[in-house]
């Protein structure tokens, strides 16, 4: 009997007792969207009661909430993260050493800066010049061959007069 109850635990089609209105019951799949949904519906009753620590679909009166610590049954879950941090497995982790290496860079940004020519960079335009004394511009059209761009456009640009 005790293992058909955990299985209704994890049952997503089960019905749950909204906490802020006794009369709405909610299937588990859902619960955390209505959760928000009734906070906003009910303020009143949002102010009366606590979240669980463990587990915030756990709501109940701020009153009996130091109860329902001690017997929360998702408080388990925790106290074993925290027995597993502890044991040091994280621990040995973080302090494993890398043996990555980045490989070696091939770029060197200054000579690149030092050999570009001062030509301004335009759309559609290639620099065929190789020195900034003799600068040729030569239009580039990236079209298939079988595609002819437009020579004008279909509307006028007014600033150009």
């Amino acid at each position: 009997m005790e293992l058909e109850d955990d299985f209704d635990v994890l049952d997503p089609e089960r019905l749950i007792q909204c906490p802020y209105n006794k009369h709405h019951r909610i299937r588990a799949c859902r619960f955390p969207y209505h959760l928000v949904k009734c906070r906003k519906s009910y303020p009143k009753v949002a102010k009366e009661l606590a979240t669980c620590p463990f587990n915030a679909r756990h709501l109940v009166p701020r009153a009996d909430l130091s109860d329902h610590l001690t017997k929360c049954s998702d408080k388990g879950f925790i106290e074993q993260d925290v027995v597993n941090q502890s044991s040091g497995f994280q621990r040995d982790q973080m302090n494993a050493v890398s043996t990555w290496q980045a490989p070696p860079c091939d770029e060197d940004w200054e000579t690149e800066l030092l050999e570009q020519s001062d030509s301004p960079f335009i759309w559609g335009m290639s620099n065929s010049g190789i020195n900034s004394s003799s600068i040729a511009f030569e239009q580039k059209n990236c079209l298939p061959s079988r595609v002819r761009a437009p020579e004008s456009f279909p509307y006028t640009v007014s600033w150009k007069g």
